[in-house]
């Protein structure tokens, strides 16, 4: 009987205990107690359970951001409920992100929820600074111990960061970049509306060359690294710069020069060296005529064909040259303006007063690809250049009959632009072809392109006397009279089908400097183009 009371004592015991367990019981902060947990000593012990009460809360808040400000990840991240995660982002947010030191400040809880402020401390190499921001931690009860824990999410950390990502400080992305004239001054679309296309097309072709840095910033990325949002903006980078030829004195005298006109392009271009040093257009706009234009230049283009007729003894400055009213070729009656003609006369006669069939008359003595293969061997026309931006290089398709004729005197399938004549005009005035280019060559080690022979001095004296006397005394004269130096100049009309005039075309040069301009639907090149091009050249 002894030992049977004995059993049933143990037996109502134990059935007073686990009642205990089973309904729990609550202190007044909400806390409870159970019996699943097992002392050191293997005995039962009591296990808190239901929400953590106000003391708790803010005890282990305490304890958890008072272990991350002292830099003890680890310690920090043994007071969470996800120990491995949290110690990877506490590490993480130390390493990739820079932070060198956080201040942390907790704030009043609301129930099991602690606000806190945050002070981070960020270097990246040389670069320094800091972030603040709000953050929030939830504490609750672990399931399995009873401890009470800071509940890891990744929004403790910042609370834009979600699952899978990180917070870094890095120097990425593409630093700004700018683009600036020939002495170093920067060139802005504001500034210079006209260039405002082509500096953006520079800028996005040399960026990766422009040694600029990168600012740096403290940015949330995703797993596979991309950016979701930048936090902070630690410093703003340098820009890179990216040289261009153009010299913006006469970049603004060109643009004057067409102002009051509905449209037009004009290019000037330094012989000696081919640089673009000026590229105006009117209306400005995302279409750049002056570089990218595809247009029949007209009698300019008469400087080409001349040279052409002068190597094959076709033409000679001063020897006899016929001009007469009308010349028949491949089945087409052509003539000069206003029906003139010139008796007597020689081939400078013809080529100063600009006489249409002082060329055409030649044709039946050409084979129908001499003018393709003359304007690119001596000219560079025809070649691709590489300029630094999107050009048009012109194009001299070869033709045959009266399409080869109209050819000689810049119609038929010719075209081309301001950039591609005034080019013209500095392969006279220089002697040789430099392709002309708007960035600098050194800037990405590319090669220009090349005349495949060399115009011989005898034909450059030649064809800078003829583009002399016409700017001297021919149709160029009038609008050449105010230039000074050692000039020549060439006028062009361009008649265009459904047009109610010619687009009227001029091309000079002034020691060093040669200009080309185009003013479509307008008439006379000389009257129309040529002050563009004298008012460029006396900027000069």
């Amino acid at each position: 009987m002894a030992v049977i009371g004995a059993v049933c004592a143990v037996a109502v015991g134990a059935a007073g205990f686990g009642a205990y367990a089973l309904v729990g019981g609550a202190d007044e902060s909400g806390g409870g107690e159970s019996t699943l947990t097992t002392g050191e000593d293997g005995k039962s012990e009591p296990r808190p359970t239901g929400p953590p009460s106000a003391d708790e809360v803010r005890a282990a808040a305490e304890e958890f951001l008072a272990a991350w400000e002292s830099g003890d990840a680890a310690k920090a991240a043994a007071l969470t409920d996800e120990e491995a995660a949290a110690e990877a982002a506490l590490t993480a947010f130390a390493e990739d992100a820079g932070v060198t030191g956080v201040e942390l400040a907790e704030r009043a809880p609301k129930g099991t929820e602690v606000p806190f402020g945050v002070t981070a401390e960020v270097t990246h190499e040389d670069t320094s600074g800091s972030v603040e921001y709000v953050s929030a931690l939830t504490v609750v009860r672990d399931d399995g111990s009873g401890e009470v824990v800071v509940d890891w999410e990744p929004e403790v950390l910042h609370p834009d960061l979600a699952d899978g990502e990180r917070i870094v400080t890095d120097a990425k992305g593409d630093p700004e970049v700018i683009t600036v004239d020939r002495d170093g001054e920067e060139l802005t679309g504001e500034e210079f509306p006209e260039l405002k296309a082509v500096l953006a097309d520079v800028s996005k072709r040399y960026a990766d060359r422009s040694e600029g840095t990168a600012p740096v910033s403290l940015r949330i990325v995703d797993k596979d690294g991309e950016e979701k949002k930048v936090l902070k903006k630690l410093s703003e980078g340098e820009p890179g710069r990216i040289p261009t030829t153009i010299d913006a004195d006469l970049q603004k005298a060109a643009q004057a020069a067409l102002e009051g006109r509905k449209s037009g392009a004009a290019v000037a271009v330094k012989p000696s060296t081919g640089e673009i040093l000026a590229v105006a257009d009117a209306p400005a706009g995302d279409f750049n005529m002056a570089l990218r234009g595809s247009l029949a230049p007209g009698s300019t283009w008469k400087v080409v064909s001349a040279s052409m007729l002068i190597e094959k003894d076709l033409a000679s400055a001063d020897a006899a040259h016929p001009c007469p009213k009308f010349f028949t070729h491949g089945g087409w009656k052509f003539q000069n303006l206003d029906k003139f003609d010139i008796k007597g006369g020689t081939f400078r006669d013809s080529f100063a007063a600009s006489c249409n069939t002082a060329f055409i008359s030649q044709a039946p003595e050409l084979a129908d690809d001499d003018l393709t293969q003359q304007a690119r061997d001596l000219f560079g026309l025809g070649l691709t250049w590489q300029v630094g931006t999107g050009t048009f290089d012109g194009t001299v398709p070869v033709q045959a009959d009266a399409q080869m004729a109209a050819s000689l005197i810049g119609q038929g399938g010719v075209r081309m632009n301001p950039l591609t004549m005034a080019s013209v005009a500095a392969t006279v005035k220089a002697g040789a072809f430099k392709q002309p280019y708007l960035v600098p060559p050194s800037v990405d080690g590319r090669t220009l392109a090349s005349a495949p022979r060399a115009m011989s001095p005898a034909l450059a004296a030649e064809l800078r006397s003829l583009m002399n006397t016409t700017a001297t005394s021919g149709t160029a004269a009038e609008a050449m009279a105010s230039v000074g130096g050692d000039k020549g100049g060439k006028t062009g009309s361009a008649e265009v089908d459904g047009q109610d005039k010619p687009n009227a075309w001029f091309i000079g040069y002034s020691d060093d400097l040669a200009v080309s301009a185009v003013i479509p639907n307008s008439g006379h090149g000389g009257t129309n183009a040529g002050p563009v091009v004298a008012e460029i050249l006396n900027a000069g």
